[in-house]
This record gives C-alpha cells, sequence and structure tokens, in this order.
C-alpha cells in the first residue's frame, strides 16, 4: 500500500511540474487552471435615487465572499458558475439618525440639530444576505486563469438575514454605542447584476439592485449599487 501511495503520489507531481511533451520533442509548462472557485469583493456602497431628505455621508463600504463551482463550455473560453456567500452594506449617514425602533409604520430620517450632530460621531444602516452569485465567464488564458484578461457578466440573488442600524454618540462626555437589530422595513429579496473584469486574479466589480432596499410605503425608493475590487483564485 505505501509503495502504491508513493507512486500515485510521485506520478502526481510529475504531472504538475515536470511539463509535457509536445510533437516536436519541446518541453512545455503545464498548469492546472484556476476556477474561480472563492471570490472575495470590497466594495464602495451607494444609493441610487435617494431623495433630498436622506442624508448620506461618508463613504459605503461592503464585503461579498462566496464560494462558486465553474462549469467549462466545451472547449471554449467561455464558461458557467454558480455559487453560495454573504454581502454585507453599510451606509452612513451625516447629521441625521435612522430609527427603526417605534410604532411609525415607514423608516424615519430625522434630521439633528447643531447641537445634537456634535455630539454624534457616527451613524450607519447595515444590511447582510445569504447570497447565490450567477456567472458567465471569459478567460483569454483557459490554462491558466490566474493569468490574461478575465471578464464575467451576471445576476446574484440575495436574501436578507441581517439589518441593524448603529449609532455612536456622546453623552455627559461618555461614548454611548446603540444598536437596534430589525428586518421590518427592508425587502427580504434582492436582484441585482453584475459585471467583472480584469487581469489575473484582479478585477473590478460592478453590480445595480434591480429591487427596491425598502418594502413599498415603508422607506424611499431607494436602489443601491456597488463598485470595487474583486480578488479571485483557486
Amino acid at each position: 500500500m505505501k509503495k502504491m501511495l508513493g507512486l500515485i503520489t510521485a506520478v502526481a507531481l510529475a504531472s504538475f511540474t515536470a511539463g509535457a511533451q509536445d510533437d516536436a520533442g519541446t518541453t512545455k509548462s503545464v498548469f492546472k487552471p484556476s476556477r474561480d472557485f472563492l471570490m472575495f469583493q470590497l466594495t464602495y456602497e451607494g444609493w441610487n435615487n435617494a431623495p433630498d431628505s436622506v442624508n448620506i455621508g461618508g463613504i459605503g463600504r461592503g464585503f461579498n465572499a462566496y464560494i462558486c463551482y465553474d462549469f467549462p463550455i466545451s472547449k471554449s473560453h467561455f464558461s458557467f458558475a454558480a455559487g453560495i456567500g454573504v454581502g454585507t452594506s453599510n451606509i452612513y449617514f451625516k447629521d441625521q439618525r435612522v430609527i427603526m425602533n417605534t410604532s411609525s409604520s415607514s423608516i424615519t430620517f430625522q434630521d439633528l440639530t447643531d447641537t445634537e450632530a456634535a455630539n454624534y460621531k457616527k451613524v450607519k444602516l447595515s444590511t447582510a444576505y445569504l447570497e447565490a452569485p450567477f456567472e458567465l465567464r471569459y478567460f483569454a488564458n483557459k490554462l491558466n486563469r490566474n493569468r490574461g484578461f478575465k471578464a464575467a457578466l451576471g445576476m446574484r440573488v440575495g436574501m436578507l438575514v441581517g439589518a441593524h442600524t448603529k449609532e455612536k454618540h456622546s453623552v455627559g462626555g461618555t461614548n454611548i454605542v446603540e444598536k437596534v437589530n430589525t428586518k421590518r422595513y427592508i425587502q427580504t429579496w434582492r436582484f441585482a447584476p453584475t459585471f467583472r473584469i480584469g487581469y489575473g486574479n484582479f478585477s473590478l466589480y460592478g453590480s445595480y439592485n434591480l429591487s427596491q432596499l425598502f418594502n413599498a410605503g415603508q422607506g424611499p425608493e431607494v436602489f443601491p449599487y456597488s463598485i470595487g475590487l474583486c480578488i479571485t483564485g483557486l
């Protein structure tokens, strides 16, 4: 058994490191193709169509992480991929509170007075989704996808698993952090076309929600979008 395992190991190592002989007798490198099994995305988050009554401030931030399986389309440079993962978004507000823990039938964006604003360090609304990304991918270098031009068009389908507001403010010189967890005003599902374009393991990434963030009549009709960097591999 040990001799058999040793033989299998030796053959596997030889297949990836020794190269292969072509018809002319020359040696060329053999790579195990990457299938972009893992995707990590660092994004800037924004809301399109936000009304003047919503004072978005600071830099919205997001992070997405997916495990994908890639299905090559015949021997072409194209493939189809599907996966599962999580997507998060953080939107910050300036001189304004986001109130979700009252009996109001809709979310409230409450402006702060100058005195109140001086005591508020941070106000944000965060959401988290369980998501399934789908992509039609193109790889210029199909033998080694960690090198060469690549692009992808796709769609992500997300189910809301968490939402909360977080406020950091000062009371009598003491910093207080208040967090309110509720999904009551936010739509359960989101659908967003996506694109990626880049080289090797790094790509520019973007998405735009086709669905509104809030339930109809329970918040402004805003459509979240993301722009950022995607890191892929394996």
